[in-house]
């Protein structure tokens, strides 16, 4: 079966949707990263109800302060959880390609989970988890869950899209050099660096070193307990009462180092596609862009005092930078499962991505 070149009403307006569904989330997002910058996660200290109010008639005259960024938060995920419920509807009576509607059920399944991760989040903050503060562990866990939900989404809206090909990019030919991997590499590295970030934020660790590019003066900070007594100190910033620890200085500096590589990284992938198509040339820089944009409001946020507009941004750019990543591998490892399906001429053999190339291809002879 081939992605087809019918450009029916229907195809059109249930990509729209999937792209409009992928938007939404990436505000949620950058609310939610709004709420934690603020700190003010507790604002609302139920779940599923607002001050024991139905979250959805809780009176406009309470909206304030905190509450307001929490409440509006949690409003907008429950309208995000009816889109997706919608799309997955959708994408069940009108695609025939099975593998999308695998895909449109996993996202309405992983949007339930995390409405309830974020209820636990509420509801088990005061408790440990496995050694780990329940705001710090759930809170860590919803940020990635919702991370994951928006490259899923990120990738229906990208195959929904009528007479979707990946060879839009450049050519299908395989010529041995798996760019495929380094982008997976770079991906799931992408992906570490956004939960390095979670941590911190939900530890409200962000200005654990303030200063950058040096670290206390230092290229890596000492941490004994007499430098951090001396720190605390000085602290002005102390959030809930909160010090800065060795960990959270190490985990600074790993959230530093990991930023520097992803950058180079990136950058040497753009390098490696000089020889590719205009097509792949220009996703593969207009990543490393995001990567060196991405680097310059990590440090923006730090020079800011952790700006809550800054820190949002920074989350914001980060999602974007994953989703880019996840589509930019998916496209790719189709296109290079493709070239191996025509050069060992043997039909595919029914995996994920073989089932997407041989959707573009066809059956081999």
């Amino acid at each position: 079966m081939s992605f087809g070149t019918t450009h029916t009403a229907r195809s059109r307006w249930l990509h729209f949707f999937a792209v409009f569904t992928w938007l939404w989330a990436l505000a949620v997002i950058s609310i939610g990263g709004l709420v934690t910058s603020k700190g003010v996660g507790m604002s609302v200290p139920d779940w599923p109800t607002t001050y024991g109010y139905n979250m959805f008639f809780f009176p406009i005259r309470l909206w304030e302060g905190g509450i307001f960024h929490e409440h509006v938060h949690r409003l907008v995920a429950s309208v995000l959880g009816m889109l997706t419920l919608i799309l997955a509807v959708w994408i069940w009576f009108s695609e025939s390609r099975t593998w999308i509607k695998w895909l449109g059920g996993i996202a309405a399944t992983l949007v339930v989970g995390q409405g309830v991760l974020g209820g636990l989040r509420v509801q088990l903050n005061s408790y440990d988890v496995l050694g780990v503060p329940g705001s710090i562990f759930f809170g860590v866990l919803h940020a990635t869950t919702a991370q994951l939900f928006l490259c899923l989404v990120g990738v229906i809206a990208w195959v929904t899209r009528p007479s979707w090909s990946p060879n839009v990019l450049g050519s299908g030919v395989w010529t041995g050099d798996r760019k495929a991997l380094w982008a997976a590499a770079l991906t799931c590295m992408t992906l570490l660096q956004l939960m390095i970030a979670a941590s911190m934020r939900h530890q409200h660790a962000g200005l654990a070193i303030p200063d950058f590019p040096l670290a206390y003066g230092h290229l890596y900070p000492p941490t004994d307990a007499s430098f951090l007594e001396s720190v605390n100190q000085r602290r002005v910033d102390v959030i809930d009462g909160g010090v800065v620890t060795a960990f959270q200085v190490h985990l600074q500096m790993v959230h530093r180092g990991v930023a520097l590589a992803l950058v180079s990284l990136a950058l040497l992938l753009a390098f490696r596609a000089r020889s590719e198509s205009s097509g792949w040339k220009l996703v593969f820089r207009g990543w490393a862009g995001l990567f060196l944009a991405q680097f310059c409001l990590g440090a923006a946020t730090i020079w800011t005092n952790k700006a809550a507009d800054v820190a949002t941004a920074h989350v914001a750019l980060g999602a974007i930078t994953l989703s880019f990543g996840v589509l930019a591998t998916f496209s790719r490892s189709v296109i290079e499962q493709q070239g191996m399906v025509r050069l060992r001429s043997c039909p595919p053999a029914g995996s994920f991505l073989q089932s997407a190339a041989a959707s573009v291809t066809g059956p081999t002879a």
